[in-house]
């Protein structure tokens, strides 16, 4: 069964998947993000833990955005970026019309803990939200399951995928746009700008 669901501009959340060549990726596009960024951004990159919070470091040390390690329970906020931590799977659940995260050790998913697939899926269920989807640069096809949970819930989601043309390993946005589901394949230095463009119109 298909839900539509409208278009709400004022529940955005951007949700972002990545794995071998993220680092990088997330270090361009997250550091171009302007202050005002209208929304917060939730993200899996692969990473075994420990090296998650140095990564929130670093990206915090360069960004307009506070940057953080995810942790359990806290309530997300615009201007706000949360990376999940290495060995935790990190999904979202509704706290009223707000969003809260959960780290979970359940079992390693398609090979991944943290999955991007089990964020995805966790995002599928939140009706009040505005999703914005991007798959960034990474091996394998983890996501793509996600982003198809997602559409079949609220045909209005916004899927992005980074082209090949900037992608250093275009497994993960392949997968994705496979699915035939994505709104838009964008090069890397050219998402930002899209993404912030795209939720002040509400699109």
């Amino acid at each position: 069964m298909t839900y539509h669901s409208q278009r709400r501009v004022n529940h955005p959340i951007v949700a972002i998947g990545t794995s071998t060549g993220g680092p990088k990726a997330l270090e361009y596009m997250i550091t171009n993000l302007p202050k005002d960024f209208p929304a917060p951004i939730v993200i899996v990159q692969h990473m075994p833990k420990g090296f998650t919070k140095s990564l929130a470091e670093r990206l915090n040390h360069k960004s307009f955005l506070h940057v953080k390690e995810a942790e359990h329970g806290e309530v997300v906020e615009q201007g706000n970026v949360y990376i999940a931590p290495g060995s935790f799977h990190m999904k979202l659940s509704a706290l009223g019309t707000k969003v809260m995260i959960e780290l979970t050790k359940e079992a390693i998913y398609m090979g991944h803990r943290p999955s991007v697939n089990r964020l995805f899926q966790s995002l599928a269920a939140l009706s009040f939200m505005d999703k914005y989807v991007v798959v960034l640069t990474g091996m394998g096809k983890d996501g793509a399951e996600g982003v198809t949970q997602i559409k079949e819930r609220d045909t209005s989601a916004v899927i992005i995928a980074e082209s090949k043309e900037t992608a250093i390993i275009n497994g993960m946005p392949q997968a994705t746009i496979d699915t035939g589901l994505v709104t838009n394949v964008i090069p890397l230095d050219k998402i930002g700008k899209s993404l912030t463009d795209m939720i002040k119109r509400g699109y």
